[in-house]
């Protein structure tokens, strides 16, 4: 059972209404737009903290450099 408060249902209900969705089709698309969101947020919290490290910073540096100087048979 899931309990919302009577004001913010009635802002559900105003702005489902307009969109043109039920309820439960608002509520279900605004949950999993926000936990998409999140998972998004949560792998870019990863991505920043590994790339954060100077040392791997320097590597990644390094590996570009030697990419960039290496030779490619054509």
């Amino acid at each position: 059972m899931l309990l919302i408060p009577k004001d913010l249902l009635a802002i559900i209900d105003t702005v489902s209404k307009q969109q043109g969705f039920s309820r439960s089709k608002f509520i279900s698309t605004a949950l999993k737009e926000k936990l998409s969101e999140r998972k998004v947020n949560e792998i870019k919290e990863v991505y920043d903290s590994v790339f954060s490290d100077n040392a791997i910073c320097i590597e990644q540096l390094e590996t570009v450099k030697w990419f960039e100087t290496a030779e490619y048979d054509k």
